[in-house]
């Protein structure tokens, strides 16, 4: 067991009781009413090898076209496995999981997100990618995220930032993500990532980018990473190369990607002034499928499509961040494999509620913008659409589509159940709406990673929360110090 690992403890601490001032003595007291049922208890070897596991009743959104949704269907778990869905299966030995009025989908997947920033939520909620030279943007992800406070990093701090992050998305309901930290700074760095990863317990892409220092050993370590960590493509995690066109020596990054059988992924950014490098890869015909290209921003979109590359949006941070204006249409109309991504916390939220919202609503602002102006315009983006995105888009990216994404038989069973009797989704008239449009956190009842409950009718399982909640902002603190950066609670 890595030392680092002793971070995580099974069980969590109970939420103190609240205490409400007592009503006025001149009103009539209320009646004593029952209280609440309790949740009943999770059941048993769920996800166990040999253990079956039955998911009754619930309305079924497969998102897979074979398999089809169902009003009110059943989903069979052999193991880590989906054995079945179908509108009722007859499985008397297995432990049954009551999905009367919840929604029963496969887990979201974020395909990028800067996991080692969570103990820097919300410090950018203003920001924007580089100086302008105005006084807002004193404080700026570039110059402040990544040339000051991501330099502190220790592989301690890297580690609870990964693992805290973890535990949060399967929170939100995102069983997989490709983590993308640009703090390997040393070996021992890219390990505790990885390490952090591995401990949150849910299928997770781990992107090997930069690091600074002396004793950065990128991008040759890689060939170490993968022999080490990544040797079995029978397991949770994978890995990508980061191969960023921005930074001096990329052309070394891609080489030793390639030779490692490594999808390359970098980020595409208009703002960087990459125009010029991205076109002569393309005139090189550098380009093939193994690329996954992020944001996407003013470049060279014709020779990405025809060399067969993913894209991957992150559509509020992209609007927030001065990336350009998301390039959505742009990638629909040229039929590219497309997914979303939730990005930086340091700026904004990291659940898929919001980007599934993100997308719809800006493709469908600006397609119909054209309509109000008497002008052709595109198909509107569809619930199921954004759906798709957040669910077998973000598996296709990742080359994972063969393991999840769906709720195909023979895949694991990444599941979510999400609660359509809340207050703010009931009565329940369109699935795939009601999950894009209406809910959000608090909707995810419960969780299955690889068929091990997760999260349970609430609650995380398995991780002694304050503890680890402690840990993270240790970190912060040492990292805000290490930068010289005063955490100011109320910054204009």
């Amino acid at each position: 067991m890595c030392s680092l690992c002793d971070a995580v403890a099974v069980g969590g601490g109970a939420a103190s009781t609240p205490h409400f001032a007592a009503a006025p003595a001149r009103r009539r007291a209320a009646p004593n009413k029952p209280k609440a049922a309790r949740a009943p208890a999770a059941p048993e070897g769920v996800g166990a090898v040999g253990r079956k596991t039955l998911i009754k009743g619930g309305t079924i959104l497969s998102m897979d076209p074979r398999v089809g949704a169902f009003a009110a269907g059943d989903v069979l778990i052999d193991g880590s496995k989906i054995a079945e869905v179908a509108a009722t299966i007859d499985a008397p030995d297995a432990a049954v999981i009551d999905a009367s009025g919840h929604i029963v989908m496969p887990g979201f997947i974020d395909a990028h997100s800067h996991q080692f920033e969570t103990a820097l939520r919300s410090f950018l909620a203003d920001g924007i990618l580089i100086d302008d030279g105005r006084p807002e943007s004193a404080h700026n992800y570039y110059g402040s995220i990544l040339q000051k406070l991501s330099m502190g990093y220790r592989p301690q701090d890297v580690y609870i930032n990964e693992l805290f992050a973890g535990i949060a998305q399967i929170d939100a309901g995102v069983t997989a993500v490709m983590d993308i930290s640009q703090i390997h700074h040393s070996p021992e760095h890219s390990d505790a990532a990885i390490e952090g990863l591995r401990a949150a317990g849910r299928r997770a892409v781990f992107g090997y980018f930069e690091g600074w220092g002396e004793k950065a050993k990128y991008p040759h370590d890689a060939r170490r990473i993968r022999e080490r960590h990544f040797s079995s493509s029978d397991q949770a995690l994978s890995m990508f190369m980061g191969g960023e066109i921005y930074l001096p020596g990329y052309e070394e990054a891609w080489k030793v990607g390639r030779e490692l059988d490594l999808p390359i992924a970098l980020h595409v950014v208009g703002t960087f002034g990459m125009q010029p490098t991205f076109d002569e890869l393309a005139k090189a015909h550098k380009f093939g499928p193994d690329c996954f290209f992020i944001h996407m921003s003013e470049v060279g979109w014709k020779a990405a499509a025809d060399a067969g590359a993913h894209v991957t949006l992150a559509v509020p941070i992209e609007m927030h961040m001065r990336h350009g204006t998301p390039p959505i249409q742009k990638a629909l109309d040229l039929g590219m494999s497309l997914s979303l991504s939730t990005d930086v916390e340091c700026t904004m939220t990291a659940d898929m509620f919001t980007q599934m919202r993100g997308v719809m609503t800006l493709q469908r602002m600006l397609a119909n913008e054209l309509a109000l102006q008497g002008k052709d315009y595109p198909k509107l983006m569809s619930v199921v659409d954004a759906l798709e995105l957040a669910t077998m888009g973000g598996a296709r990216g990742l080359k994972i589509d063969g393991k999840t994404g769906s709720l195909t038989p023979g895949k694991d069973a990444d599941i979510i159940l999400l609660d359509a009797t809340a207050l703010n989704v009931t009565p329940l008239n369109h699935a795939a709406g009601a999950v894009v449009t209406l809910m959000e956190r608090s909707n995810v009842s419960t969780v299955l990673c690889a068929g091990q409950i997760k999260k349970w009718r609430g609650a995380i399982v398995g991780y002694d929360i304050p503890k680890l909640r402690s840990e993270l902002e240790a970190s912060r603190d040492f990292v805000f110090a290490a930068a010289g950066i005063e955490r100011d609670l109320f910054r204009a």
